[in-house]
């Protein structure tokens, strides 16, 4: 890979650099907890992959905190928490554990991964 500036980037090669840091960064010293704010937005299909698989070799050692719009994304999680507006003014924090979904339809055991 050719050396250029950070200018000259995607948007979604700006997000894959920067999520490496803090990824190299807590494969050295983990955090309790991580909170990603959708850093997946502008990533490909290819990458939002390679994003979830990231995350999910960390989940053993961190609790994420993903704030995605990204449907692959939201697959991942164990707990997933939306708000909606059901009348103009007034927001309702909605939550559903995906893997009490998953158990219920297939009978089959959760896989931990991140929240």
């Amino acid at each position: 890979m050719k050396l250029s500036s950070i200018e000259q980037m995607s948007g979604g090669e700006k997000a894959l650099t920067a999520v490496s840091l803090i990824f190299a960064m807590f494969q050295i010293r983990p955090s309790p907890f991580c909170i990603l704010d959708e850093v997946d937005a502008p990533l490909d299909e290819a990458n939002v992959a390679r994003y979830n698989e990231a995350v999910r070799s960390m989940t053993d050692r961190s609790q994420f905190i993903l704030i995605t719009h990204v449907k692959r994304t939201m697959q991942l999680v164990d707990v997933l928490y939306g708000v909606t507006m059901p009348e103009p003014g007034v927001s309702k924090i909605v939550s559903v554990k995906i893997n009490d979904v998953v158990e219920k339809k297939a009978g089959a055991q959760p896989a931990a991964v991140a929240y």
